[in-house]
């Protein structure tokens, strides 16, 4: 099976994308960054730092992030930990007052797509 082509590896500012998050890896295609692809229909695009607000609102929603699945290789996440995060669920949490704190230098341009740059820099951690 081919691997889909991957978007150009670009922060929200045009520049090279810095990664994300090694440990766990995070990603559409866990390297690490918040690449993207056609494929990526959820836009693993945002790079967040995780809160434990953050992780019961994400389980509140049905998607639990902070249970380890070894089966998947995955350890669970812990407040502190960076990850990409589907930017229509960073949307959703924002205006619910439930959004995490943003990587702009970290974040892909394509979640310019559906976060307007305005509003994440109001939760940056890095700005530019």
């Amino acid at each position: 099976m081919k691997t889909p082509e991957m978007s150009e590896s670009l922060n929200v500012f045009g520049e090279p994308l810095i990664a994300c998050g090694e440990n766990p890896a995070t990603g559409f295609y866990r390297d690490g960054f918040c690449n993207t692809c056609i494929q990526d229909v959820g836009s693993h695009t945002v790079c967040i730092e995780i809160t434990k607000d953050f992780l019961e609102y994400s389980r509140f929603k049905g998607n639990d992030l902070s249970t380890p699945m070894p089966e998947y290789g995955f350890p669970g996440l812990k407040p502190g930990d960076s990850w990409c995060l589907c930017a229509a669920r960073w949307n959703e949490a924002e205006k619910e007052n439930m959004a995490p704190r943003v990587h702009l230098m970290r974040t892909h341009i394509r979640a310019l797509e559906i976060v307007p740059i305005k509003l994440m820099r109001q939760y940056a951690v890095d700005l530019n």
